[in-house]
């Protein structure tokens, strides 16, 4: 079999290929070549600046594998490999040592003010009374995010002898204090005890400037902050100015909204200490996703487990089951939105003829889809168990051969604080179309969408016109609108479909104008 390693990786990878293989390293291959000259190969080696097209895909006749030496999976078109059978696999490990790492040097840097006392001595300048810093000893270190990369900075914090608290919806707060951390189920609260705030978040709608102007003020003055994690969530133009006024001490930034960012108004302070994406910038961290990856093609050649492999193109799994995948994984989304507070456990029922599959299956689906939005390492068929596991979240699964309403039925449902959440979803027709068919425990009927909003109220008439009026008013179109409820004039849910992302502001207008106490917009 030939292996195309279309860009560098760690030498020791390439030759535990070649021990097995015949290897081509071709870093100057143009994409054009590419495509002429994929047929010939049985895997396919990339880091981030090959793009692997549909179009290079299709003119795959022998490729088994395609194996990306990083993280994401941005430059490879997923669903176009799965088509064909073609495993898609990363090295989701690689760098999260040096991501953490770099978070804690960020930190060190500003609390020191080591940049500056840098530049000041080789000028020429003996400042010391200039560069007082501050100690991390007994201080309050809030962790924005407690996936992987925030548990090991926990750790690593830990022994700086700091008080640790995190604010993560999905982590539990038994498996939070395993990890010596005070979880914190308020962000407004988070926000105000930390001396320090470090964020470990993905990159998505909700958490895209979720630390603004508002939720600064409500921080500690003289609080020091750090962003290693994605570009944006923190709204960079309010943070300038909360340093110019004194309200944020410092500031450690690896990551910007724009990328390359040669420009910016945190540029001009002292105080803010920058790097230009450097997480995952180390040796160590290259050569792992290089060896790492070359493991991957080399179990998937020789027929084995790949380990990190982000889709389902290697079979095995009923044709009864097949047509349910998608509609799982958009289900678990749905319930990620759904569910408030911190959850220990979430049920999955598979209810009528799926029953009598293995629908284990299924329940990764489940999870991958739940995990997927919120967490800031990426989440595939292969680790979705272990994320639950990791943030104490235990998995049960039960079948029942009867179904009310419906041939097949998937049902999820937690309990928080608040109480019970479930959503149900189901596949109707020949043509097996999606549909959402449960809510909140109210019965309703719509098909997913990019773009979905939900609202629970009190059924009173008028609501649905008020609605109406305010996305009319804003310009935003309603697709589809569904009702359902259990008794007139008791509590109902209303969902709808709509052509375009309705903005935070919106729904804060229309709760206030339908005087409608829970809302949601969410984008599957």
């Amino acid at each position: 079999m030939k292996v195309l390693v279309k860009e560098k990786i760690a030498d020791s990878g390439v030759e535990a290929l070649r021990k097995e293989f015949e290897v081509d390293v071709c870093p100057e291959m143009t994409q054009e070549e590419l495509r002429e000259k994929i047929k010939e190969y049985d895997a396919l080696i990339v880091r981030s600046a090959t793009k692997v097209t549909k179009e290079i895909i299709d003119q795959a006749e022998n490729l088994k594998i395609i194996g990306r030496a990083g993280i994401g999976v941005d430059n490879v078109d997923v669903e176009a490999a799965t088509k064909k059978g073609i495993i898609v696999a990363n090295a989701p490990q690689s760098n999260i040592i040096s991501a953490a790492e770099h978070a804690i040097a960020l930190l060190l840097t500003q609390c020191r003010n080591i940049p500056q006392a840098n530049t000041s001595l080789k000028s020429g300048k003996w400042e010391r009374s200039k560069f007082e810093g501050v100690e991390l000893y007994e201080k309050t270190l809030g962790i924005l995010g407690l996936g992987k990369i925030g548990t090991l900075v926990a750790q690593r914090a830990l022994s700086f002898e700091m008080k640790l608290i995190a604010y993560d919806p999905y982590m539990s707060k038994e498996r939070a204090a395993q990890l010596g951390v005070r979880l914190i189920e308020n962000l407004d609260d988070f926000l105000k005890e930390a001396d320090f705030i470090t964020v470990h978040l993905p990159k998505t709608p909700e958490t895209m400037g979720m630390i603004g102007a508002r939720e600064i003020g409500l921080m500690k003055n003289g609080v020091r902050i750090v962003n290693a994690a994605r570009g944006g969530i923190i709204n960079e133009d309010d943070l300038a100015e909360a340093i110019k006024s004194g309200k944020v001490a410092s500031a450690g930034l690896d990551v910007f909204s724009k990328e390359p960012c040669m420009e910016s108004p945190l540029f001009a302070l002292d105080q803010v200490v920058v790097t230009p994406h450097l997480g995952a910038s180390t040796q160590e961290a290259q050569d792992k996703a290089g060896v790492t990856i070359a493991e991957q093609v080399l179990a998937a050649l020789k027929g084995e487990f790949v380990s990190y492999a982000v889709n389902l193109a290697a079979g095995g799994i009923d044709d009864s089951i097949k047509p349910f995948l998608p509609l799982a994984e958009k289900l678990g989304k749905l319930f990620g939105y759904l569910v408030e507070g911190h959850i220990s456990k979430v049920e999955m029922e598979f209810a009528g003829q799926i029953s009598q599959f293995n629908t284990k299956i299924l329940t990764i689906a489940i999870l991958k889809g739940f995990f997927e939005p919120i967490s800031s390492e990426p989440v595939t068929y292969v680790n979705a168990p272990m994320v639950a596991k990791e943030r104490g979240i235990s998995t049960v699964e039960s079948k029942t051969s009867t179904s009310r309403d419906y041939v097949n039925l998937i049902t999820v449902r937690a309990s928080n604080s608040k109480g019970e959440v479930t959503a149900a979803a189901t596949l109707t027709g020949k043509k097996n179309e999606e549909r959402f068919v449960g809510i909140y425990g109210y019965d309703i009927d719509m098909a997913p969408s990019k773009y979905m909003a939900f609202f629970r109220y009190k059924d009173v008439p008028g609501m649905i016109g008020k609605v109406g009026t305010v996305l009319g008013d804003n310009g935003i179109n309603i697709a589809n609108m569904h009702v359902g409820r259990k008794k007139v004039a008791g509590e109902a849910v209303m969902g709808l479909n709509v052509d375009a992302p309705i903005p935070d502001e919106i729904m804060e207008k229309i709760k206030e104008i339908a005087g409608i106490p829970e809302a949601k917009f969410i984008v599957l």
